[in-house]
Order: structure tokens, then C-alpha cells, then sequence
């Protein structure tokens, strides 16, 4: 390929999400493509009319999903399947529609006049949500708002796509699975896109497809033309439009070196993290819905170190049962692959519930009412939860996690209904269930961190969350895009409280884990592995790399890396030793970054 020097050439920095190099030519993407109208019904009499079309256009809409996803299902693409489940939940969602409904009688105004005004309150319950898995669950409705507008508009074809014969990099706003459905999926090369994060269904579905992407860009589809040259680098989590020959040069060859990597690292996801002098290292998936155990297990995980429940309270009318959780959860822990799973409690807070009216707004609902704080607040919401953790723990090794403890009343408070939920099952006749269950806590609050010790005599396990550990000692928002360059995984600080718990865990006698986005980092890995950590959790895409890193080093050396980050005084130092020791001692695995 050359590069076209009589147009610009542009750099862009955005949220590497799903690994690799991709280059090809650009596609532009509009999901919605069309003029939406919006204006107030001239007649009374119209308003029972535009209800109707409203509710015409929520139930084509769930047709035409429906017939995606057996499209993808006989494709055998299983794990974008489980969102369009989400989707099809919102357009059933009574909250959703009535909302709208009410908004086309109350007010007189059309269909999609009055989505656009249900779409803006669902934004508004959003807002300010710094978790990265709940805020990113916004483009949900974003898409099922879209859809429904193309079959209000009378677009109701779906956009076939025919990207020639050589490949493309798709660029747009946002893709969603259902968009997915619709492509022509070996022509496409790779994506990029202005919104979303790690947890945002591009990057579910660009991993499901080990596919390279980049989101969080801003402004791709203001700089990407259709035709223009792009590479996208989901590794660093840059992407390049009309690179300049020498630049292009370069990337084609890093891609070589990458892609005959990854070849490689395929060859040990089966194997066992162990050291050459005999250390191993548990390694495990963070998942959020069961239909990702498979990819899971084939990339190498040998147990499930978090199960994110939140999905299973998100865009309910009503609370999930019992027995929604158990049949769940029953899908994870029965896995005859998997060690052992542990479910971690939900971390909510009150306003993210179907009906619940007894909260505030809260001006910052990340420190708020939320996580273990809701629960022990609303203990029979958090029974519900427990109590089907306990009945599925009989059917295979099953750990439970509590999220956000910040002191050891919290702890103990939580064991206390924990063991009131057993108690009343046994009450009630409830057959197999065990006297115990392993019980372990998130260190992911400093003041957990500074307690460690006092915390360790409560439970069974640590699992450290390092995405928001950072955030709280460091006093970053990590969703503030001008604060993303002090988001430092590398900060002294940061090792030093992590290397803390693991010291306060081990005296104990207690396992420490990680799960947070640390724990997937090949740059880290010697800093973990030389802090002896006994499990580490990721995404399941990071596992072979991680796990031939670990093969290939010794304890000998990875404590001599620790000591040696320990060592310095600043984040760029410490990051600056860390690149240049695994660039030097593993070549093949880290390419050298592009100037």
C-alpha cells in the first residue's frame, strides 16, 4: 500500500480494546443515516394514532433482532448473541415504552420526538457514573433507540455491507452487535470508533472476533473518510488515517512481528502459568456473561476470578428473582473446565434499580450509596443474591466476593446476613447446602488497603481491583479524559499499596488475587509475579501472552524487577526501566512503540 501525501495525515490516541494491528481502507459507518423530524401533533385526535406507531415500530424492531440473532447463531458468532438478548429486554422494558407513550400524550409531540426525550432521561440516570461497565451500558439504549427510529423513519432495511474485495477498517460512531450481524465479517479488518471503553459492546465484539480496535477517539468520524488509509493499533490504542509512507512501512512490519506472536501465544493458553524455577501462578477470566466461558476457556482460563453480576439488575421493569440468579449462575459454576468461580455481589447503587424511589440523587455516586453500602442497607434485595450464591455453590467450587469494603464492620456485617441467607434456607428444607463458602473482599478502597492486615483475620481471600484503587489513591477520575495520562498502573504508590496487601494477605495465610485491567498488562506482569500474587484475572484475550511470559522468566528475576521499580521515586521512571528490561529480555513480545 502507499499513502496518499496530497491529504493529511493524522494521529490519533484513543482506548486500545481488543489487540493486534489491522490496515486497510477506510469504511464509514452512520448507523441511523437519516433526517429525524420532530413536531407537535396538530390534533388531539392524532395522539392514539402515534401511539400505535410507536408501539408498530417497538415490535418490528424486536422482530428484526430476533432474526439477527438466529442469523449470528447459524454464522456460529455465539458471543454477540447475548446482547442483543439486552436490546430485545429494553424494547419489552414497560419503564421504556410507557415512558415514551407518556410523552406522545402528555406533551402532543410525534413518536420520535418523544424517544429522543426518554433516551435523554435514561442519559441523565447515567450520568456522572464512573464505572466503566455500567456507564458504557448507556449505548444499549442508544441502539434500541436507533432502531426503533429507523422503523418509525421507514428505514427498515438493514444495511448490507459491500466493502470490495480487499478489507476494510469500519469507522463510525458506535457499533453495536446487531450491526455486526449485518457485515460482511471476513472483509472486515478491524474498528474504530469516537464513544465507548473497555466494557462497551465494540470492544465485546471486536474481542469475541479477536479483531484489533481502538474506541473512546472522540472524533475519528470527523478525520476518517471513506477510501482513506487507516491502521488502527489496538495493542497501543492508536490509529493512524493516510500514514505517511514511512509510517506505513513500519506498521506493516510491526504487524508481521505481532501477528507471528500471537501465533505463538496461542500455543500456551492451554499450558500452566509456571516460572522455569517451578512458581505457579493461578490464572484466571474476568467475565460479565456466561456466553463468554467458551473463548474463555479456549484462550487458557483455568478458573473464573470475577463474575460481574451487575447485567442481571440492568434494564429489569423488576428486580431478577432467585431463580434468575441460580439458573445463572449454575451456567458458570458448573463448567466441568473451570476450577473454581467466584461471583462477586452486585456493585450498584440505589437509582440503578427498576422502582426503587427511597434514594436521592447523589452528586457523586461513585463514593456514594452504593456496592456493599446498598446491600447492607437493603438487606432483602442483597438475600435474594446470596441465597442463590449459597444454593449453586453445591454445585461446583464457587467463591463469593464482596465489592467496596472499607472497614471490618462492613465485613462482618456482610458475613452476618451472608450466614442468615444459609439459615434460612436450611429453614426452609433446602437441600446440599455447604457449611461454608469461600469468602473474600475487593481491596480496592485505601482504606482497606491501610487495614489490610485487620481485614485479612475476616475473610478467605483479597482480590484486588486495581481500576479503581488507582482512581481512589491517586484522586483521578479515570473516566475525566484530561486526567488520563495520570492513570498510572506504574506509580510508586500504587505498587506499594499492592505489594502491601499481598504482604498483610500472605502473614495472614490468606490467597491474594487480581482481577483488575493490572493484572493483563505484559508490562506489569514481573511486578505482579515478583509480589507473589496467587491468582491473577483478566480479560481472556491476555491470557496466552501472559501465560508465556510467566514460562519464560523465573521468581529470581521477577523479584529483581520489583525491587528495582521499587526502587524509583517517580511513575516515568519506573515505566521507563519496565519497558526497556521486557523489550530487552522478551523482543518478540514487545515490539517498540512507533515515534
Amino acid at each position: 500500500m502507499s499513502a496518499d501525501q496530497s491529504t493529511k495525515t493524522f494521529v490519533l490516541k484513543g482506548v486500545g480494546v481488543s489487540p493486534g494491528i489491522a490496515i486497510g481502507r477506510c469504511y464509514r459507518f452512520d448507523p441511523l443515516g437519516s433526517q429525524i423530524s420532530f413536531y407537535k401533533l396538530k390534533d388531539e385526535s392524532l395522539v392514539p394514532k402515534e401511539v400505535q406507531r410507536f408501539r408498530k415500530a417497538l415490535k418490528e424492531s424486536e422482530e428484526q433482532l430476533l432474526d439477527i440473532q438466529k442469523n449470528l447463531r447459524k454464522a456460529k458468532i455465539t458471543e454477540p448473541v447475548y446482547v442483543i438478548d439486552v436490546h430485545i429486554l429494553i424494547l419489552k422494558d414497560k419503564m421504556f415504552s410507557n415512558r415514551t407513550v407518556k410523552y406522545i400524550r402528555d406533551q402532543g409531540i410525534n413518536a420520535e420526538w418523544a424517544l429522543r426525550m426518554t433516551l435523554d432521561h435514561y442519559k441523565q440516570i447515567f450520568e456522572g457514573v464512573q464505572d466503566d461497565y455500567i456507564s458504557s451500558r448507556i449505548s444499549d439504549v442508544q441502539y434500541v433507540v436507533q432502531r426503533i427510529l429507523r422503523n418509525l423513519t421507514g428505514e427498515k432495511h438493514e444495511i448490507v455491507w459491500e466493502v470490495g474485495n480487499n478489507g476494510v477498517i469500519v469507522v463510525s460512531h458506535d457499533i453495536s452487535p446487531a450491526d455486526t450481524a449485518q457485515m460482511k465479517l471476513d472483509k472486515i479488518l478491524g474498528f474504530a470508533t469516537d464513544s465507548g471503553g473497555r466494557t462497551s459492546h465494540t470492544a465485546i465484539v471486536a474481542r469475541s472476533l479477536e479483531l484489533p480496535a481502538v474506541v473512546g477517539l472522540d472524533d475519528i468520524t470527523h478525520y476518517g473518510r471513506t477510501d482513506d488509509e487507516v491502521i488502527v493499533d489496538g495493542t497501543a490504542g492508536m490509529v493512524v488515517i493516510n500514514p505517511y509512507p514511512d509510517m506505513l512501512k513500519r506498521y506493516e512490519e510491526k504487524k508481521r512481528h505481532y501477528d507471528a506472536a500471537n501465533d505463538e501465544y496461542l500455543k500456551f493458553g492451554k499450558l500452566p502459568a509456571v516460572t522455569m524455577d517451578n512458581y505457579e501462578v493461578q490464572i484466571g477470566c474476568n467475565i460479565e456473561f456466561v456466553e463468554e466461558i467458551p473463548s474463555a476457556i479456549a484462550h487458557g482460563a483455568e478458573s473464573i476470578g470475577l463474575y460481574r453480576t451487575e447485567f442481571l439488575y440492568i434494564y429489569r421493569e423488576e428486580l431478577p428473582t432467585e431463580e434468575d440468579h441460580f439458573n445463572n449462575y449454575r451456567q458458570v459454576v458448573t463448567n466441568p473446565n473451570l476450577s473454581s468461580s467466584t461471583i462477586r455481589t452486585f456493585d450498584l447503587g440505589g437509582d440503578k434499580f427498576a422502582n426503587y424511589q427511597k434514594q436521592s440523587k447523589e452528586l457523586n455516586p461513585q463514593m456514594g450509596m452504593r456496592a456493599i453500602r446498598f446491600c447492607l442497607k437493603e438487606v432483602e434485595i442483597c438475600k435474594i443474591q446470596l441465597r442463590a450464591i449459597w444454593r449453586v455453590s453445591a454445585l461446583g467450587k464457587t467463591k463469593i466476593l464482596f465489592p467496596m469494603i472499607s472497614s471490618v464492620e462492613e465485613i462482618r456485617e456482610a458475613k452476618k446476613i451472608l450466614e442468615e441467607a444459609r439459615q434460612e434456607l436450611i429453614e426452609e428444607g433446602v437441600n446440599n447446602i455447604p457449611e461454608k463458602i469461600d469468602i473474600g473482599i475487593m481491596m480496592e478502597v485505601p482504606s482497606a488497603v491501610v487495614i489490610a492486615d485487620k481485614l485479612a483475620r475476616e475473610v478467605d481471600f483479597f482480590s484486588i481491583g486495581t481500576n479503581d484503587l488507582i482512581q481512589y489513591s491517586l484522586a483521578i477520575d479515570r473516566a475525566n479524559e484530561r486526567l488520563t495520562y495520570m492513570y498510572e498502573p506504574l506509580h510508586p504508590a500504587v505498587l506499594r499499596l499492592i505489594q502491601s496487601v499481598v504482604e498483610a494477605a500472605h502473614q495472614a495465610g490468606i490467597e491474594v488475587a487480581m482481577c483488575g485491567e493490572m493484572a493483563g498488562d505484559p508490562l506489569c506482569i514481573l511486578i505482579l509475579l515478583g509480589m507473589k500474587l496467587d491468582e491473577l484475572s483478566m480479560n481472556h484475550l491476555a491470557i496466552p501472552r501472559i501465560k508465556k511470559i510467566i514460562r519464560e522468566t523465573t521468581m529470581k528475576e521477577a523479584k529483581e524487577v520489583l525491587d528495582k521499580a521499587l526502587s524509583f521515586s517517580t511513575a516515568p521512571e519506573v515505566r521507563s526501566y519496565v519497558q526497556d528490561y521486557m523489550i530487552n529480555h522478551f523482543p518478540e513480545e514487545f515490539i517498540a512503540e512507533e515515534d
